[in-house]
């Protein structure tokens, strides 16, 4: 496994970090001892980066990586905690918390939950509206200089915040969505971040398994919030799965899978992007590691980007109404 310097003054971490949000819920029901085998298959082939939320199941995600940790070195993992969304009992969201007194109580529960005395990367999920990104990034740098968190990192937050974040203290890494149909960042975001010298861990590089090559139209299951999303809504995801197709010839043709495509086009689009690969099965995660054997060609770049170009996915990434609150689509 490569290990890359994340952003200029963070951690070291595996060219392919573990998100785990579909280990509590949000894809449907998740099998805990898989899960935990996963971590571990996950930590045994060389993955350090496990990234996290402290509302992904309103705090499971977290006790499961925490019970998946036990016995281990706590070195031997990176952890990358968002914090700051907030949800109801019936599992509605409710907005975004970013006040310098949140983000303290956020991360006493979060060090509790996950079993640890620090974060490696402690980020809020959201810029909150009401609070200036100064006070959030430089509570965090607080909570740095008193040893609970490593480094800073930010998710989804656009260049001007990215630049107000980076004056304000260090930052690693951003987080956001980048794949074949989700290529928002080209434009502005990922310039801002490389003149920076702060790296992205992108999560969604499968587009939530619509272009793993193993998706199939109706395919959600109660619980699923891909039941919601517009680009696997009626109208859209017809259109979307011929995308797959496309990009399937291209795999038989190098006698790889459809997702191992999708991640090596990701990851060789600089050393400073980290694909997140939400596995929360042994099986996938292995089909995911041999993304890394993937070597694309010239030829193949031009291939892929016949067979999907840029905008060609129907549907936005997120529902309009979430999109419109999002700092990074401004």
């Amino acid at each position: 496994m490569q290990i890359y310097r994340l952003g200029q003054t963070g951690p070291d971490v595996s060219a392919i970090g573990l998100g785990c949000m579909g280990m509590s819920g949000m894809y449907g029901p998740a099998d805990r001892a898989e899960s935990i085998a996963t971590i571990h298959a996950a930590l045994d082939a060389g993955i350090n980066l496990l990234d996290t939320g402290d509302f992904y199941g309103m705090g499971h995600n977290e006790m499961l990586i925490g019970e998946a940790l036990k016995g281990r070195r706590r070195e031997d993992a990176v952890i990358s905690v968002k914090f700051g969304a907030l949800r109801d009992p019936a599992g509605g969201w409710s907005g975004i918390d970013a006040r310098p007194a949140a983000v303290k109580n956020f991360l006493a529960y979060t060090l509790q939950r996950l079993g640890v005395d620090y974060i490696d990367i402690y980020r809020p999920a959201r810029l909150d509206p009401n609070v200036p990104i100064e006070d959030t990034v430089g509570t965090i740098a607080d909570l740095v200089k008193s040893g609970y968190v490593r480094h800073i990192g930010l998710s989804e937050v656009g260049a001007d915040t990215i630049r107000r974040a980076a004056a304000t203290a260090p930052i690693v890494d951003l987080q956001i969505e980048y794949s074949l149909i989700s290529r928002g960042i080209e434009e502005k975001i990922l310039p801002t971040t490389r003149e920076l010298g702060i790296s992205i861990t992108a999560y969604g590089v499968l587009s939530r398994g619509l272009i793993s090559g193993h998706w199939q139209k109706g395919q959600a299951a109660a619980g699923d919030f891909r039941a919601d999303s517009p680009r696997f809504q009626e109208g859209n995801i017809d259109q979307n799965l011929a995308l797959v197709e496309k990009l399937r010839e291209i795999a038989q043709a190098k006698s790889v899978s459809v997702a191992q495509i999708a991640i090596a086009w990701v990851a060789a689009k600089g050393k400073d992007i980290v694909p997140l690969i939400g596995a929360r099965r042994r099986d996938r995660l292995t089909e995911a590691l041999g993304s890394r054997a993937v070597d694309l060609s010239p030829e193949d770049f031009a291939a892929i980007g016949r067979a999907v170009p840029k905008d060609a996915a129907a549907g936005g990434r997120y529902p309009e109404q979430m999109l419109q609150h999002m700092d990074s689509e401004k």
